[in-house]
């Protein structure tokens, strides 16, 4: 069984993106030439996660010059992201396409997928399960998001966010804000809170107001009426009242914040705007705010897709990509992901991926096999859209 693992680093993306992470670390290569696959490397794949050739080489796999070399012969792609189209026509049918492949909104894409005959599994319609909980690649990240956004927000900030006192004053804590307390926000909490700061949280699922109170947060309650999570654990869509009432709500925590830092995405869907430019206005001249949603449409308005810009002398964060600022540590969480994955479902000898809908993380994140698109939530979405 023969794997291939792109060097995506060669491909600029959206927003003149490019990829940092691999889809495979060197102890993951090593596992998997144990469970007796092939392992093709692209050169140069690791480089920007600090891993070399020569690790790979070391760990069992074959470094090739370029996936055309071995792409029309393999069984399986491992990607972080979705493949372009040309790569995709020269991969045979039946191949096993694993990544983030953004399907909701590349629909072209997942119909090439299905007219290939292309088995394509999306890491993010992995459920979260407590069985799928070492292959949620969406969640590793985001956790890895977290923290780096409270780091690149101290970083801009003009003061420090422990208290410091000294013989010339004291310094107060930084106050920060965390808007959506899902697994990037739960980081942010803790990172900011071990960072000597005081943090204020809101989520629409009151949920998890006992989580952010265990960081050691404090959890800003507002009555908006009937709230809730989808079964996979996301926040529902509000109505327009209720989004009114919340940014009223928010408004006085938003002006009195040093930083605030927003995570509410929705999945499958463009993410609420939680804060208007009227809004930043009555923010402190060298507040931060750390927009996560940016690149997919964005929580701050006025925030821009990949760019740090200021509204107002208030400083907006909206680079994106925020898991690969620690690459190395990104590359080695979704490796790990990837091999949870293959090693679940990947048996017999010689080895093969199998494949049955009857399981319900592949019913999930399969989204297409046989010559059509499996999915139906996504099908649901095509046609409505």
């Amino acid at each position: 069984m023969k794997i291939l693992i792109l060097n995506e680093s060669r491909h600029t993306g959206l927003h003149a993106h490019t990829e940092k992470r691999c889809a495979v670390s060197p102890s993951t290569v090593s596992k998997l030439v144990r469970k007796g696959l092939v392992v093709f490397i692209e050169k140069g794949a690791g480089l920007l996660s600090h891993y070399n050739d020569s690790e790979f080489e070391s760990a069992g796999a074959t470094l090739i010059d370029t996936a055309d070399e071995i792409a029309s012969e393999i069984d399986v792609l491992a990607c972080v992201n979705a493949p372009n189209k040309l790569m995709v026509s020269t991969l045979p049918a039946h191949t096993v396409v694993i990544g983030h492949l953004d399907p909701f909104f590349q629909k072209s894409l997942v119909n090439q997928f299905a007219e290939s005959n292309i088995t394509a599994l999306s890491v993010e319609m992995i459920p979260r399960s407590s069985r799928a909980q070492k292959m949620d690649a969406l969640s590793s990240q985001a956790s890895l998001a977290g923290y780096v956004m409270v780091m690149k927000a101290a970083s801009r900030l003009p003061s420090i966010l422990p208290m410091m006192m000294t013989p010339s004053g004291t310094i107060k804590p930084a106050k920060v804000f965390v808007i959506g307390a899902g697994v990037a926000g739960l980081q942010a909490i803790a990172t900011a809170k071990r960072l000597g700061a005081n943090v204020l949280a809101y989520d629409t699922r009151p949920v998890v107001a006992e989580q952010v109170e265990s960081l050691g947060g404090k959890f800003l309650n507002v009555d908006i009426g009937e709230t809730g999570q989808t079964k996979d654990g996301y926040a529902k869509e509000l109505t327009d009242e209720q989004k009114a009432i919340l940014a009223e709500a928010q408004k006085e925590a938003i002006q009195s914040s040093d930083i605030v830092i927003t995570t509410a995405q929705l999945f499958g869907r463009k993410p609420p705007l939680l804060i208007s430019k009227d809004t930043l206005s009555t923010m402190k001249p060298g507040s931060v705010v750390v927009d996560m949603a940016a690149l997919s449409g964005g929580n701050v308005e006025g925030s821009s897709p990949g760019e740090t810009v200021k509204i107002n002398d208030v400083c907006v964060i909206g680079t994106g990509n925020w898991s690969e600022e620690v690459s190395r540590a990104a590359t080695d969480m979704y490796a790990n992901n990837i091999y949870n994955l293959l090693d679940e479902f990947i048996k017999d000898d010689p080895p093969a991926f199998q494949l049955s809908f009857d399981d319900d993380i592949l019913a999930a994140s399969v989204i297409t096999h046989d010559g059509q698109i499996t999915n139906q939530l996504l099908i649901k979405s095509y046609e409505g859209a």
